[in-house]
């Protein structure tokens, strides 16, 4: 055996020593950090993701006086949740595609840090060029640095920066450790010290669009490595935040805004989340219906000041606009953004006169040029059809739901279409910003599939709009066929031992000639 250094028994033999420790100790000089624990943090963060950074300055916000009932429920539950008979962390607030929620969490957002309420916000963005904030990797490095930056949590800021000095690599260890170290660890030594404040300290943080996290991805991988999944990130993000949630030294109430994926969906209906949260749907309980008719009133308003124009458009034209929105704001917003001339880079589109681009929006067949007024929205389906398991299989479930089984119940659509048992929730899970599912368990199953907007069926009528993703009405009338004999043939017992037993539409089905539409 070898040893480093000199040693007081170097060349000595022959003699024995008994009942004795030797410790051999090496000083070195400890190495200085080239950066301030302040600076390890901010090259960990994502400053983009933070609700007023100058990435989000052009992200949508509720419009004056719209979405107030549904704010004002936000508020009421951050300020005084904890009077409520069944006090709850943790609020999801969720709703289809195009509903308004990031402008909903991004506007009470803004409300909270005004009133001294907000500690902390994160906001995904799929769409965003930082990998920062399209990923969870520096979550709760963000967190983290809003925290010690509020003026009430000095004394959080300390022992963070302390975490990190003593551990200049914690933003590498998994989510939980940084928690730990970085948020909730700080936040208990805080309050052992007697230094928790409740009437000063901030009382909530905000997270939206978790559904929007994209997987995380590791340069080390190798090939026998099983592939994670995006919703594998979302599971892990909201275990973290359930964790800190239900920690005793955890002050914060946390708001988390998303599509209902799914896993998130899932996740907040079983315990012990879901004893720990309230839902807020975005429904029509919030009268979506009056606030886009506000929004689309103040928005011509505007228009007809600065053209000089007058009595246009007419009441039931913004009438027909609110009816096609079906609810959602991103249907509004997109017809605003065209006729204001900011849906497109050409701007000689921006001398059209307002009138012919309303005309345009109520006249004109949907198209894939990137200037027409539902291409955004066309965009927005396309990808999120495309994250079923087999997009064009999903969409001759669409269809055809639509058609041949409008309104038949959800359990008899699925003993018609599966071709193997699950392969419903295989398709249209990922699609429930889109089509309403019926749960499967008890009377639930009896409802019937329907879409939240309408113009999910025109644009897949058209295929200059959905491209690939279009279905023509030979392929889907084959495709009726072929479940229909496959039916018979199985004699599938939800069918029963008779014709007499399917519905109208089936026996009608047997000797079309006709094309399903």
């Amino acid at each position: 055996m070898s040893t480093h250094g000199s040693s007081y028994f170097q060349n000595a033999h022959h003699f024995n020593i008994e009942n004795v420790t030797i410790t051999e100790t090496h000083s070195r000089p400890m190495k200085r950090l080239s950066r301030t624990p302040l600076e390890f943090l901010l090259d960990n963060m994502a400053d983009g993701a933070v609700h007023n950074s100058a990435e989000r300055s052009d992200a949508p916000k509720c419009h004056a006086e719209t979405r107030v009932a549904v704010q004002e429920e936000i508020l009421s539950w951050v300020c005084h949740g904890d009077r409520d008979a069944r006090p709850a962390k943790v609020m999801w607030v969720t709703g289809p595609a195009g509903t308004g929620k990031t402008a909903i969490a991004g506007s009470v957002a803004e409300a909270c840090e005004k009133q001294g309420l907000l500690a902390a916000s994160f906001f995904f963005s799929a769409s965003s060029k930082s990998a920062n904030r399209r990923s969870k990797r520096c979550l709760v490095a963000t967190l983290a640095y809003q925290l010690i930056q509020h003026p009430s949590l000095q004394g959080v800021g300390k022992r963070v920066l302390a975490a990190i000095m003593h551990d200049p690599a914690i933003f590498k260890r998994r989510l939980e450790y940084q928690l730990e170290g970085l948020i909730l660890g700080p936040l208990r030594d805080v309050q052992l010290e007697g230094q928790y404040d409740p009437f000063t300290w901030p009382k909530v943080i905000v997270i939206d669009g978790l559904d929007e996290c994209e997987v995380e991805e590791y340069l080390d991988r190798t090939p026998s490595d099983v592939q994670r999944s995006k919703e594998d990130d979302h599971s892990e993000i909201l275990s973290l935040l359930l964790q800190a949630a239900q920690d005793p030294g955890f002050p914060f109430r946390i708001v988390i805004a998303s599509r209902p994926e799914p896993v998130i969906r899932t996740f907040f209906s079983e315990s012990p989340a879901k004893d720990i949260t309230v839902e807020l749907v975005l429904d029509q309980k919030y009268n979506p219906d009056a606030d886009i008719t506000l929004f689309l009133r103040s928005k011509f308003a505007e228009l007809r000041r600065r053209y000089d124009i007058w009595d246009w458009p007419k009441e039931e034209v913004i009438k027909m606009l609110v009816e096609r929105a079906s609810g959602q704001f991103i249907y509004a917003a997109t017809i605003v953004r065209f006729i204001e001339g900011r849906s497109t880079k050409n701007r000689r589109r921006a001398s059209i006169l307002p009138q012919i681009q309303l005309d345009c929006v109520l006249h004109s067949r949907p198209s894939n040029d990137g200037a027409h007024p539902l291409a955004p929205l066309d965009a927005l389906y396309t990808c999120i059809l495309q994250t079923s398991s087999d997009p064009i299989l999903a969409v001759k479930w669409i269809r055809l739901i639509d058609s041949m089984l409008r309104g038949h119940p959800a359990v008899f659509v699925k003993q018609f279409l599966e071709s193997t048992p699950g392969e419903a929730e295989c398709l249209l899970g990922t699609l429930s910003s889109l089509v309403f599912s019926p749960p499967s368990d008890g009377d639930s199953d009896f409802l019937p599939y329907h879409f939240y907007h309408k113009s999910l069926v025109d644009f897949l009528d058209d295929p200059k709009r959905c491209g690939e993703l279009y279905v023509s009405p030979d392929a889907r009338e084959e495709f009726y066929r072929v479940q229909y004999f496959r039916v018979l043939k199985d004699a599938n017992p939800f069918v029963g031992d008779g014709d007499e037993s399917l519905p109208r539409t089936l026996l009608q089905l047997a000797g079309r000639s006709d094309r399903v539409d």
